[in-house]
């Protein structure tokens, strides 16, 4: 977000990471412990225990396919326990409906990492719990905000009061529970078509019994009680299995200082949280909490970034359709707050380097192109945002003109202009993408 310095919260990693360099410097004593963190933590997991009943019933409905129309997809079809809870494809999007057919909306994000995400608010840019502003306030705030509060880079936003929280790419559910049960009645997804019949198939389930042992026989002539609890019991399922949060990666490892990192992942870490260079970790918070919790390289907050039309979704074969996240369109409460149209979810990197789709749309499909979006989007534009009739490049052409002050033009690396030397050099991506990749979960201590 605008005026954003949560990179501060990484200053002494990056600290650590040089330090780590120069004694992997040769001739030195301290080669031996090159690429080990020099200042270990020890990082506060969740405890992991034997899933209690109500999560065992939850892994059930969560790979139950028999719940779609289709009869072939669950909730593990699009959130792969093989992908980081991500989509198995290599495509920008998963299809669905009765036929697998139907386009997903968005990218599918992942369901790690997820049992410490926040609700959502609007509040102040670091997220002061104490001060943040509940739905009911937000329209005539934000109005105000709109119209008194000095902005950077033009945005309609206010500098200090920002979305944050919430779940999928537009915040629109808060809980667990209420983010499972949107993709089971989405007509482009599992279209489970009504209450009524997603009711029905819980009752001929094959783990129907386990619904009368939890909740009573009752439950099973209460439709919106069934559903419910087996929505809940999803969620218990996410928040109880140690795959959806396992804090098992290299880095992980390295901020315990039971594995080493490379120089070129050290080189990365550094312009990872560099606020002059990449700048990443000022939204990808990449150090641990004063309590020790690991970082979820997120800080939940939103961010206009203004990334280039996905011409392969069949959405946006209209012209004059247009993905404005938070305010809109599947995103329904809040629409007149159009100082955050185009603004979407800040995702965990955490497993990133599994992915195959980028950005809210799915338009990037590797690293690279993502890092090239960073470095090229305000220097050199014409090489990542088509070109129009004339030769120049269509900036920002997935977000109607209207919007585009909403579009961060002021953290780094977007502080640049036509011309301007980019942030990063092709090294430097380089390096980053080999620091990324030591976010992917299941690395072996050790190794």
């Amino acid at each position: 977000m605008n005026g954003r310095t949560m990179w501060l919260l990484g200053a002494g990693l990056l600290c650590l990471a040089g330090a780590v360099l120069v004694a992997g410097t040769p001739g030195r004593a301290e080669t031996r412990q090159a690429g080990v963190n020099p200042n270990p933590v020890r990082l506060m997991r969740p405890p992991v225990a034997p899933l209690s009943s109500m999560a065992l019933l939850g892994k059930e409905i969560f790979f139950d396919a028999s719940l779609s129309s289709s009869g072939a997809l669950s909730c593990a079809s699009c959130h792969s326990p093989d992908h980081a809870y991500g989509p198995p494809n290599d495509g920008p999007v998963m299809l669905g409906g009765a036929k697998l057919a139907r386009q997903g909306a968005r990218a599918v994000p992942s369901l790690t990492y997820l049992d410490r995400h926040p609700n959502f608010s609007i509040g102040p840019d670091k997220g002061d719990d104490d001060n943040v502003i509940d739905l009911a306030q937000m329209a005539a705030i934000g109005q105000q905000a709109a119209r008194t509060t000095k902005t950077a880079g033009g945005s309609g936003a206010s500098a200090n009061i920002v979305p944050q929280g919430g779940l999928f790419w537009d915040g629109r559910a808060d809980t667990l529970q209420d983010q499972a049960l949107f993709p089971l009645l989405d007509p482009n997804e599992m279209d489970g078509g009504s209450a009524g019949i997603v009711a029905d198939k819980l009752r001929r389930a094959p783990y129907v019994n386990r619904f009368v042992e939890l909740f009573g026989a009752g439950v099973l002539r209460n439709q919106g009680l069934l559903i419910a609890e087996a929505m809940f019991a999803v969620a218990r399922y996410q928040v109880e299995e140690p795959s959806f949060h396992p804090y098992t990666s290299k880095y992980d490892y390295w901020l315990e200082g039971k594995a080493r990192l490379s120089e070129r992942e050290l080189r990365g870490l550094q312009v990872f949280n560099n606020p002059d260079k990449a700048n990443c970790a000022g939204c990808h918070t990449s150090a641990p909490t004063r309590d020790n919790l690991p970082p979820l390289f997120t800080d939940h907050q939103y961010e206009a970034l203004g990334a280039p039309r996905n011409a392969t979704l069949a959405g946006n074969g209209d012209p004059d359709h247009f993905d404005l996240g938070v305010c809109g369109p599947q995103r329904t409460d809040i629409p007149e707050q159009t100082q955050y149209c185009g603004m979407f979810l800040t995702p965990t990197l955490r497993n990133t380097a599994t992915r195959h789709a980028f950005f809210h749309n799915g338009a990037f499909s590797t690293l690279e192109q993502v890092l090239d979006f960073y470095n090229f989007r305000d220097t050199n534009p014409e090489k990542v945002f088509p070109r129009a009739a004339d030769g120049t490049a269509r900036k920002y052409d997935d977000l109607p003109q209207k919007y585009h002050a909403n579009v961060d033009v002021t953290d780094p690396p977007f502080d640049r202009h036509p011309g301007d030397k980019p942030a990063m050099t092709e090294q430097d991506e380089a390096d980053i993408i080999a620091f990324l990749k030591t976010l992917t979960d299941g690395y072996k201590a050790g190794n």
